[in-house]
């Protein structure tokens, strides 16, 4: 076997620390644009959501799930928004680079041209949800960057025990008037209800699954 082959073999997609200064780095070494930048919710009161920048385009939810909920969502809902893809295999633990995906390929932001996600975006237009993931786990652009941020902050402490995974991340976006949560581990996209407000519309969702006892208090959230 090749040393590449070999490198190819061991990549297994280190999880990162829920910390946006982090994601926000990732997310201008790929492609996104310097004017957008990625924050942290401090809590659900108004006075603190006041606080946040403006305009909000996408929230992102790391928590623990208590009870399973992959069978929500549909694949007859793909057509809903703009880019889904599935997350399987060994992107087990890319979940928090796939939910900024889903959240930024769903928003009117800008991409530098000839990046790793312009191209990626590009590449995948027409492509099923499957073949996203296969695309992205063979994309050498993403594997190179994600090295580098797997060693920062928390991350390098968590991707030296993959028992410490524990959280998972979820994306929300409003599409035509709809909130609509894009995780990769369900069957398609969860098309939730009538909303204007992704920020507070995806709040009520949490608060309606902490209250149904689905997912832990120990969460953190994104914009």
């Amino acid at each position: 076997m090749t040393k590449a082959a070999e490198e190819e073999k061991e990549f297994q997609w280190p999880p990162l620390e829920s910390n946006p200064e982090i994601f926000t780095e990732y997310m201008h070494r790929i492609g996104l644009s310097p004017t957008c930048a990625i924050g942290e919710v401090f809590g659900f009161d108004e006075d603190l959501l006041a606080f946040l920048p403006q305009p909000i385009y996408g929230v992102i939810v790391a928590f623990e799930r208590i009870k399973n909920d992959r069978d929500k969502g549909s694949a007859e809902d793909v057509s809903k928004v703009q880019f889904y893809m599935d997350q399987t295999g060994s992107l087990d633990n890319a979940c928090g680079i796939i939910a900024c995906l889903h959240a930024s390929l769903n928003a009117p932001v800008d991409i530098l041209p000839d990046s790793v996600l312009d191209k990626f975006q590009k590449e995948n237009a027409t492509k099923s949800p499957a073949e996203r993931c296969v695309s992205l786990e063979q994309n050498n652009g993403f594997k190179n960057i994600h090295k580098g941020f797997a060693m920062k902050g928390q991350s390098q402490a968590i991707t030296s025990n993959q028992d410490n995974v524990k959280h998972h991340f979820v994306a929300f976006v409003v599409m035509d008037g709809k909130l609509i949560e894009l995780d990769g581990t369900k069957k398609g996209p969860n098309v939730i209800g009538d909303c204007e407000d992704v920020l507070r519309g995806s709040i009520a969702e949490i608060q309606k699954r902490l209250a149904a006892g689905e997912i832990s208090d120990q969460l953190s959230m994104m914009t």
